[in-house]
């Protein structure tokens, strides 16, 4: 969020201003350095998620392009005296509430926008709303550093596998398509969230957004050129996934997979990234030449405040919020030291057999249980209950990883498919031999929901404004075999339960 700004060539200076800059710039970096401290975790857990998740490893490159944005405009803001602008607190405590909101829901998006929004209030506070003007874009473009857009994998996989069975067809391949997996006759192929394209999408997001400022000043070209770029990676994907199942149809499932890894990834979104720009080019109608600010147009504020106040309020306004957080973080739920699994009215315990079986994960549950119930006439359903207390970071009831499927599981999601008895449900398979149904409730502050977002939202309130911090999982599922009706005998599994209400409060200790 800092870089050093020569104050050489460009406008003529006196040394006043030269000798402000050293000081804000120093004082800045201080304080900048200060926040990654104070907020250490969340920084650090950026950083890994920048290095080690693919879908945002472009984030890597949002630094040193916003450094490369500072060292373009230089010369045009050192002419510009920097001076300390308490007004800019206002950034930096918004910043700090939306952490806080991230930290009590758990929400990690939430968390790393508060803290990016704090370095802004930090920059915005010391150097003042004139250079804070000058460097608007690269502010703005410091959103990036945001791992963000996951949910865009969903529906982009549905236009990943329409494109490549309609692409396969054309071509001659007898594909057929099941949810999210495509089979050909000599293997089938599962376009996962991995393959959606989303991670090529958001990162055409950061590219074109750059390319559209630095190279375009017409708005409607910009505009027309975002949306060009956001199109092409959807259909390079599409035929991307076409590509590699075609060349498995003409050779084998190992020789596609594995030219698609070496040869397509980051190297194909590479050659897509050119073609964006050789497609822009024509069109660009920014003078090279062009002053990236207007100096003389930035008018100066009307207050200013003392740079060393400046830089103790920045500190003092961002550390209110890890302090709240920590003390609300303490609060939670008494808990059963121990719960058992219900029994169910016609229906009987039995084993589980353990070349089908499938397990929710849950690593942060204070109370975990699952097992399998037969009603002997042949139907069989597995019941899994996770309880919390609390939750945090690491112990939550809902999160990447956390559910009916884990990550790198080896039951996938084949397609979602219609509620049963009210739960969310959807169907999964392991290896495309053996399939499942499994419907979901959640069980939050009294109120019993399948939506993700409804549980982060009860959440936060609880933890915000009081109220009881158990939050419950239930989960049903029963596998698909010829001549059986898995959605038939989980509907009668519900009814014979009583409703997930009343199972999920018994479990959490609470009595009505």
């Amino acid at each position: 969020m800092t870089a050093a700004l020569p104050i050489t060539g460009g406008a003529p200076l006196d040394h006043d201003a030269a000798a402000a800059w050293q000081r804000h710039l120093a004082l800045l970096a201080g304080t900048v350095t200060a926040l990654l401290l104070l907020f250490f975790n969340d920084a650090a857990g950026l950083a890994h998620i920048w290095w080690t998740n693919t879908t945002f490893g472009h984030c890597l490159f949002i630094g040193p392009v916003i450094t490369w944005l500072v060292w373009q405009r230089r010369h045009d803001l050192a002419p510009i005296r920097p001076l300390a602008w308490a007004p800019g607190l206002g950034l930096v405590a918004l910043g700090g509430l939306a952490w806080l909101v991230g930290d009590a829901a758990s929400v990690a998006l939430a968390r790393h926008l508060g803290l990016v929004m704090l370095l802004q209030g930090a920059v915005v506070t010391m150097l003042g709303p004139q250079v804070a003007r000058g460097l608007l874009f690269p502010l703005c473009y410091a959103f990036f550093l945001v791992p963000f857009g996951e949910s865009l994998e969903g529906p982009l996989q549905s236009v990943t596998v329409s494109m490549s069975v309609a692409l396969l067809h054309m071509a001659g391949v007898p594909a057929v398509v099941d949810g999210v997996l495509i089979t050909i006759p000599n293997g089938y192929f599962e376009v996962a969230e991995a393959c959606s394209g989303a991670k090529f999408v958001i990162a055409m997001l950061a590219y074109g957004t750059l390319v559209a400022n630095v190279c375009y000043v017409t708005w409607g070209r910009r505009a027309a050129f975002m949306v060009m770029a956001l199109i092409v990676p959807v259909i390079a994907n599409g035929l991307r996934a076409a590509g590699t199942i075609y060349a498995a149809y003409l050779t084998s499932v190992e020789q596609a997979t594995g030219f698609d890894h070496i040869i397509f990834g980051w190297v194909f979104f590479g050659l897509v990234m050119a073609a964006v720009l050789a497609i822009g080019w024509k069109w660009f109608d920014r003078d090279p030449d062009a002053a990236w600010v207007d100096a003389a147009a930035l008018a100066p504020p009307r207050m200013s405040t003392d740079m060393l106040v400046a830089a103790a309020l920045v500190l003092a306004v961002a550390a209110i919020f890890p302090a709240w957080g920590a003390a609300i973080a303490g609060r939670t739920a008494p808990l059963p030291e121990q719960i058992s699994l219900p029994v169910v009215p016609g229906w009987a315990r039995i084993s589980a057999d353990a070349g089908a079986s499938w397990s929710p994960n849950y690593p942060g549950a204070d109370h975990f249980l699952l097992g399998r119930y037969g009603d002997g006439q042949g139907a069989s359903v597995d019941l899994a209950i996770a309880v919390y207390g609390s939750q945090r970071e690491g112990k939550e009831l809902v999160g990447f990883g956390i559910g009916p499927l884990r990550e790198n599981d080896r039951w996938v999601r084949v397609a979602d498919v219609p509620d049963i008895a009210g739960g969310r449900a959807m169907r999964i398979t392991a290896s495309g031999r053996v399939e499942r149904l499994v419907a979901l409730w959640y069980r939050v502050g009294g109120m019993t929901t399948t939506s993700d977002r409804t549980v982060k939202i009860n959440t936060l309130k609880a933890k915000l404004f009081g109220g009881s911090q158990a939050a419950v999982a239930v989960l049903i599922s029963a596998p698909i075999i010829p001549g059986g009706d898995a959605q038939a005998a989980m509907q009668r599994f519900v009814a014979a339960l009583g409703g997930v209400d009343a199972i999920a409060d018994h479990s959490a200790g609470i009595h009505r």
